[in-house]
Formats: C-alpha cells, sequence, structure tokens
C-alpha cells in the first residue's frame, strides 16, 4: 500500500515522519509498503494522485478539498474531531474516514483531574490576588462527595469520569442515550440536561463539535448552574456560549473556569477570555502527548487496516452523518 503523509509547514511537535512509519510497520508486523510525506500543496496534489491511504491532522486537511484522489482508499486523521473538515460532502465520495480516537485518554484524565482540583481550590482566584498583590484567605472543602456533570462519555469523558471518581467526586455522564457506563455513576441523555446542571458543582465538556452539540451548553443552561459552580471544556469551543460564560464569572455568580479551547481560536488580541474573572486559559494542548501521540496513532491505523483486511468491522470509522 503507498502511504502519504500531509503535514502542517512548520509543525515539529507533531510532524509524521518516515521513520515513525517504518517503526509502526515493524510493531504491527507490516512490510513491502511505501511512504511519502509533504506539507505543501503541490505535495498535497501529488500525493493524492499516488496514494492509497492518506494521513493527516485535520488542520492540515482544511480547504484542501474536493481534490482529486483517483486511487484513495482511506483518510486516517491525526485527530479525534472532524469538524474542522465540514462540509464532509467535499471528501472523496467513498473513502472511509477514520480517527484516532483513544490517542487522548490519558492525558484527558490527568488534565481533568488538575482542572477540578484547581478548581475546587479557587486557584484562579488565587491567581487573581497574586498579580494584585492582594492576601486574602481563601479556604476550600475537600473535592470528595462533589458532583461532577460531564458531557460527552467517549475518548476524553470517560478518562474524565474515571479521574473525577478516583478523586472521589459522584459523576454523571451525558451522551445521546442514558446507556450506563462503566466510567459513570449514572448516565443521562443529552435531553434530560437541564435536570442535573442545578446539582452540579463541576461541569466538564468533552464531546466532538457536530450540528447537535453546536451551542449546547447555552447561556439559559449556564445559568442553571448553582452559584459557586466551575466549567471545563477539553471539547471544542463552540459548543459552550463562550460570552455568557464570561458574563457569569465576571458577575461572580460561576467559581472559576479552565477552558482548552475557545471560539474563535486561537483567543485575538483583546478577546474577552484574556481578562475575565477566574477563567485559566490553556492554549489547546490538554489532551496531546508529543512523546506517544503519533506513534499510538499508528498502531490505531494498523489495527484498522488489518481488521479491513480481514474481514472485521473497522473500530474508528467515523461516521459523517452523525460528525463524529
Amino acid at each position: 500500500m503507498r502511504f502519504f503523509a500531509m503535514n502542517e509547514p512548520g509543525d515539529v511537535l507533531f510532524r509524521i515522519t518516515e521513520a515513525q512509519f517504518a517503526e509502526s510497520c515493524v510493531r504491527a508486523g507490516e512490510s513491502g509498503h511505501e511512504f511519502r510525506a509533504g506539507d505543501s500543496d503541490a505535495d498535497f496534489a501529488a500525493g493524492l494522485a499516488w496514494a492509497d491511504v492518506l494521513l493527516a491532522q485535520t488542520s492540515a486537511l482544511v480547504h484542501r478539498f474536493p481534490a482529486a484522489a483517483p486511487d484513495l482508499r482511506m483518510i486516517f486523521l491525526l485527530a479525534a474531531g472532524v469538524d474542522k473538515l465540514q462540509p464532509f460532502s467535499d471528501l472523496p465520495p467513498g473513502v472511509p474516514v477514520l480517527n484516532n480516537s483513544g490517542v487522548h485518554s490519558r492525558k484527558a484524565g490527568e488534565y481533568a483531574a488538575m482542572a477540578l482540583l484547581m478548581m475546587n481550590a479557587k486557584v484562579p482566584e488565587m491567581i487573581a490576588q497574586q498579580h494584585g498583590q492582594i492576601w486574602k484567605t481563601l479556604f476550600s472543602s475537600a473535592i470528595h462527595g462533589k458532583r461532577v456533570t460531564i458531557i460527552g462519555t467517549g475518548d476524553m469523558g470517560a478518562p474524565s469520569g474515571r479521574a473525577a471518581r478516583h478523586l472521589g467526586c459522584i459523576t454523571t455522564g451525558v451522551r445521546t442515550t442514558a446507556t450506563p457506563h462503566p466510567d459513570f455513576d449514572r448516565v443521562i441523555a443529552t435531553a434530560d440536561l437541564e435536570r442535573v446542571l442545578p446539582e452540579t458543582d463541576f461541569l466538564i465538556i468533552a464531546c466532538p463539535l457536530t450540528e447537535a452539540t453546536r451551542g449546547l451548553v447555552s447561556r439559559a443552561r449556564l445559568a442553571l448552574l448553582p452559584r459557586g459552580a466551575s466549567v471545563i471544556n477539553i471539547g471544542r469551543g463552540a459548543v459552550i456560549d463562550q460570552e455568557a460564560l464570561c458574563d457569569l464569572l465576571d458577575a461572580g455568580h460561576l467559581a472559576g473556569a479552565m477552558l482548552d479551547v475557545f471560539s474563535p481560536e486561537p483567543i485575538p488580541p483583546g478577546g474577552r477570555a484574556w481578562t475575565t474573572r477566574n477563567l485559566v486559559v490553556s492554549p489547546h494542548v490538554s489532551v496531546d502527548d508529543p512523546l506517544t501521540y503519533n506513534p499510538d496513532s499508528f498502531d490505531i491505523m494498523w489495527a484498522n487496516i488489518q481488521a479491513q483486511r480481514a474481514g472485521r468491522t473497522m473500530t474508528h470509522l467515523v461516521d459523517l452523518a452523525k460528525g463524529y
């Protein structure tokens, strides 16, 4: 098979290389394959004209389709979210799209634990006091027994649930249907979200951006959170009404927020998120580990290719109708 990797110019940490591909072939017991990589428009056109499999971060493919791909048999995305590739009608028809769901789990759980402990200990307010040279005691209670609602129970939501339960929190997972999940004390359907928000101490957003989730955490729903609640977002910025969140933080209704994703992104100079009270900004780094990201992604790719070869279901096939 012929593999073409499309990289972003200047990307060093997550660049897809021939050495990584060769090492993955050894791990997977594969041989006899060809690999090329590029990062320019000319490279992309030539690569698609040649390749059976296209590998890329979604950001490297934005605005590159439609494009001629006569022999393409698979698009493997080194990303979990596919929203940047909408409209999906521009993609080569009939070519399966796969993602690397699962690669983000370890870091997602660590980030969720860190953010929960920071919010619970009032660290955002402590940082603000430090910048203002204010000495004022800020006591907090233990996090054990507090209530965490997590929107999304997949690659990032499930490990967030495990992390919260490890801290002794009571966890509620929110997904399309109320199917039980082992990483949550209970699971509710998205349609019942408003019922649990008034009893939520910490709201974690860990779902993909789809037409169903865009604007899901609206101003009205944010207002249902009790006074002193906190918000953590590792999903997508457009899932939440960011302006409403800033209003509730500045008004003191919400105690704090830690956001890894924003709308727009990056935050523009002078953007409100930079100065909103008790809002901690992390620049879209919560779940990606540069040491393991590409190797783990390659292993997922080979597992799916080998499954397809054996007539089994590919576990990471993206349902473009659902958007994930």
